[in-house]
Formats: structure tokens, C-alpha cells, sequence
């Protein structure tokens, strides 16, 4: 039906699936603002593209570490900030921001991996086989419904996974070998135009700050301006459903500070658009001294409401496809707040990269397959002078370090501070460092769910069949062709509901498809025969 004055939209969860269509609630479905409600059980909105002061004793930065932005494939995420102007100037929209900044400064890996005795790889040596290739090849070729619910090692040899290609792959996304194999063909495909780049991450697009100061607060400024309301620490418990096969949604179950707070009863012109599981759901930090307790019995509202609401129709999705195995899907990040710039002043001379310019830097050989970022600084918009930041992540958090004999999961931000110094091999500056750096652990669940194994079914559609009042968002909806991990994804869900529901007369901008490309798909090939 088209929008009309009476029309209520309810939005479920606060990342940036839901702020993505308020903004297209009003902008292109002419929703009164006021009309628009998000629904958050946080005290801050953005969901991932976060970066916020550590909620820890030590109070020094974080970010758990965003989706990733690029020209190619973003192209609803950039359809939607075109729209959204910067904080500092309404007349430069944050994707003009973008595109100045990258202009300015583009990222180039000069030291994308680093071997076991410190030495800077060559990265642009991929080390595929011809057996890589074919296989990679055959897993491209073949069609979803013939891969299934098989995993990415189903498909390789153990040879492709000692690979530059594949060191640099998994890092960038997070992919391990256990994942969903429908999935890393879908990222191959959608980035076929990084394989020649994927040395220098020079494809990644970054705004001037972190996520948040740069894309999270200017799309809550401009939603606000016109009279869109988020209600901060209200939790959605429940959804009830009516009607044959439950295709209309009438009702919202609340809680708020713990406690009942009644329900949204859903008028005949109303809508609701549920984001459904989170990646970031049950995060905790730690700090210098602590760790973070790895929650196991999802106490965070957004799995438990996927839950729920699936209990109501077969085509609602399983969840517990994607939360059932927090020991395949955990992921631990670390951010260093340090005093005085030492630490990046020697990391920029190890390796010749600038803060921001660098992207990502992995330790190939490390036992937790450590990597870091060393953004453009200031990285916060409210950064104190003299404070730098260094974000990091292990992507094998269970197995003790090479140089603190314990598992990542298992440290404190002081002993994941001393892994990376041994790697580092900076032993005349690493009391120094220590003295003057605080550090905030995370520790994220299901960091990587949206990889896991899975069949048509697991993923309901954004809008089920005969759906009349409702719409499903985020990176637990079923996209066809599309990547589960980006806030491309997110931002297209949104777009398709809010097209749907309000016969939007406005064109959804088309995948990417780099292979289509002549140009785009030989250089993928030359690389990949390199």
C-alpha cells in the first residue's frame, strides 16, 4: 500500500538495517518522521559500525570492528549517504566526505603480512596451485542448491589454506575454514575486482573517523531533524502474528530496564520491520586486567526474538542455524588507547605505511593469526590530544599465543598487549608501551554467524510471501547473490522492505556483478594465475 499519513512503522533493533530504512521511510516513502520509531535495546545506536568510549574501568576506546565499505559493491550504502550530510558541513554528504578522504589518503598495504621471523611478505604472490585454481573454479561453477550446507574445506585441499590468497581472504572477512561454502562464493564473486588489490586492501572506502562518528551520528542527526524517535533500552521480546499462515503482524511485547513495558498494538495501517540476530549480540570487554566472559546462554533480546517469532511460521527462518555454535562463530578484538605516539611512529617505520594508509596487517604464521589496523588518527571525533588508537583481532582465539602461553580467550588486555609486542619484536620500547597504552578486550559471541553453514530455508526472505504488514531485516535475511557480512546487505534489506510495503517508485540499485566486467574479470584471471 502506499504511505500515507496514518501509517505507523515500527523498527526493531537500532543497527544500521533499521536506521538505513527510516531514512528511506521518509526520503523515498514520504513517512511522516514522526511516524517512524526505532526500537533499541541499547543505550547507543549503530549496532557493528561502532566506536565509543570503552565501557570498562581503564575508559579507553573501542571499536568491535565494522563491516567493510568499497566502491564497487556498496552501491545501496552509497545511494543512502548521499543523502545524509557530515556533521560538519550540510552541504557535503557523507559519502562526498568519503570519496575526498580516500582521494586524500587512499589505503595502500605496504605490509599486508608479515612471516614468522618479521620479515614483510611479498602479498601479491597468492601461491595458488593449479589444483587451487581448479578447485576454486569448480566452487564458482557449481550452483547453490548443489553446494548446500558444506563447508569451505569441503571444496580445498589443505595446500589452499597456507596461501597468501587465502591468509589474506580470511582476514579480511573472517572467513575460517568451517564456514558456509554458499557464502565464500558469494564474497568471491562479489569482490572478483579485489583479487588484484587484495595485497593492498587499496579497494576499502573509510570515512575520516571511526563508523560511527562518520556515518551512525550524521544518519541519527538528519533522522532526528525530522522528527524520526528512538527509544533507547527498550528490548522487543515478542512479536504476535495473525491471521492464516501468520501474515500480519499485530503486536510488540516490550521490556525496559528489565522490566514489562506493555506492548505496541499494530493498527490496520501500521508496520513493523524486525532486524533479526545480531553479530554483535552478548558482547563483553575487559580491560588490562580482565578478561571478558564469553556468554553462552544469549541473554541479548535479538536472538531470543528471532526465536520466537520463527516458532510462528516455517518460513520465518531457524536461527539456530547461525547461533547454535558459539565455538565456530566467537571472535575476539582488542583496541590500544596509548599516550604519545611511540607505538605508531614505530609501526609506520616497520612498516612504511602512515596511520589509515595501511588497512590491515596479519601475522601469518601467529598462532592466533593475529592481525591489526592502524586507522587514520584522530580516529574518534572527541579524541583527546597525544592519544592514538590501534584496533586488532585473532581469528584463532582458542589455542595458547606464541608468546603468552594461553589461549586469546583467556588473556587480559595487558598479556593480548604483550602477543602482539613479541610479534612486533619491539623489546627497547615495550615497557614504555605497556606504561602508557590501556586496552579494551572484546569478546563477540557470534561475530562470524552470518558464515555458518546453511540451508535455503535457514534465511527467511526480507519479505515473506503474502507478508502484509511486516518485513525482516539485517544479515540474518536471505538476499540472493548478496554477502551476509557487509552493511551493503543491511542497508538492501531495508530498501527492499520499504520498497515493497510503500510502493516506492524508485529504483533499487542493481548488484554489482564484477565477472560481467570484461575488464574486471581478466585481471581477476591474470592474478589468479600469477
Amino acid at each position: 500500500m502506499p504511505a500515507s499519513k496514518r501509517s505507523k512503522v515500527h523498527l526493531v533493533g537500532g543497527g544500521i538495517a533499521s536506521l538505513s530504512a527510516a531514512v528511506l521511510l521518509v526520503r523515498d516513502a514520504g513517512v511522516p518522521g514522526e511516524n517512524v520509531r526505532v526500537l533499541e535495546q541499547l543505550p547507543v545506536a549503530g549496532g557493528s559500525l561502532d566506536g565509543v568510549p570503552a565501557p570498562t574501568r581503564e575508559r579507553g576506546r573501542v571499536t568491535r570492528g565494522g563491516p567493510m565499505f568499497d566502491d564497487e559493491h556498496s552501491v545501496c550504502l552509497w545511494n543512502l549517504l548521499e543523502t545524509i550530510p557530515t556533521l560538519d558541513d550540510p552541504a557535503v554528504s557523507v559519502r562526498q566526505e568519503m570519496r575526498a578522504f580516500d582521494t586524500e589518503r587512499p589505503a595502500h598495504a605496504r605490509a599486508r603480512i608479515v612471516n614468522g621471523d618479521r620479515t614483510i611478505a611479498d602479498a601479491s604472490e597468492l601461491g595458488l596451485d593449479a589444483r587451487d585454481r581448479a578447485d576454486m573454479t569448480r566452487l564458482l561453477a557449481l550452483p547453490e542448491r548443489l553446494i548446500g550446507a558444506r563447508r569451505v574445506d569441503d571444496f580445498f585441499r589443505p595446500h589452499f589454506f597456507t596461501t597468501h590468497f587465502w591468509c589474506m581472504w580470511s582476514t579480511t572477512f573472517a572467513f575460517q575454514t568451517w564456514h558456509s561454502a554458499v557464502e565464500l562464493k558469494r564474497h568471491l564473486l562479489a569482490f572478483v575486482q579485489e583479487f588484484a588489490r587484495l595485497h593492498t586492501l587499496s579497494g576499502i572506502r573509510r570515512g575520516r573517523y571511526n563508523q560511527y562518528d562518520s556515518v551512525v551520528r550524521p544518519i541519527q542527526e538528519w533522522l532526528a531533524a525530522r522528527g524520526v524517535r528512538t527509544d533507547f533500552g527498550t528490548t522487543v521480546t515478542d512479536a504476535d502474528f495473525s491471521g492464516p499462515a501468520a501474515r500480519r503482524l499485530s503486536r510488540l511485547h516490550l521490556r525496559r530496564n528489565g522490566a514489562e513495558a506493555g506492548t505496541i498494538e499494530l493498527g490496520e495501517d501500521d508496520y513493523a520491520f524486525l532486524t533479526l540476530g545480531s553479530a554483535t549480540a552478548d558482547t563483553t570487554y575487559g580491560d588490562g586486567t580482565t578478561v571478558p566472559e564469553l556468554v553462552r546462554d544469549r541473554r541479548d533480546g535479538s536472538w531470543r526474538l528471532w526465536e520466537s517469532v520463527a516458532r510462528n511460521a516455517p518460513d520465518f527462518g531457524r536461527p539456530h542455524a547461525f547461533c547454535g555454535n558459539i565455538d565456530e562463530t566467537r571472535r575476539e578484538s582488542f583496541t590500544l588507547t596509548t599516550t604519545g605516539s611511540l607505538l605508531l611512529d614505530r609501526i609506520q617505520k616497520y612498516t612504511g605505511n602512515v596511520p589509515g594508509e595501511g588497512a590491515l596487517t596479519t601475522w601469518k604464521d601467529s598462532r592466533w593469526l593475529l592481525s591489526v589496523a592502524v586507522p587514520p588518527q584522530p580516529h574518534f571525533r572527541d579524541q583527546e590530544e597525544d592519544t592514538y588508537t590501534l584496533w586488532g583481532y585473532g581469528l584463532f582465539g582458542d589455542v595458547p599465543g606464541d608468546h603468552v602461553p594461553k589461549p586469546m580467550g583467556d588473556c587480559t588486555g595487558a598479556e593480548i598487549l604483550d602477543e602482539l609486542l613479541g610479534h612486533l619484536g619491539f623489546d627497547d620500547i615495550a615497557d614504555e608501551v605497556r606504561g602508557t597504552t590501556r586496552i579494551t578486550t572484546v569478546q563477540m559471541p557470534y561475530a562470524t554467524a552470518q558464515f555458518q553453514r546453511r540451508n535455503p530455508s535457514d534465511r527467511p526472505l526480507v519479505v515473506p510471501d503474502g507478508a502484509r504488514n511486516f518485513a525482516f531485516l539485517g544479515q540474518f535475511v536471505e538476499i540472493p547473490e548478496d554477502v551476509a557480512s557487509t552493511a551493503e546487505y543491511a542497508v538492501r534489506s531495508a530498501m527492499t522492505a520499504v520498497h515493497h510495503h510503500f510502493d516506492v517508485d524508485r529504483e533499487i540499485p542493481p548488484m554489482y556483478h564484477g565477472l560481467s566486467d570484461p575488464d574486471v574479470a581478466w585481471t581477476a584471471l591474470r592474478t589468479a594465475l600469477a
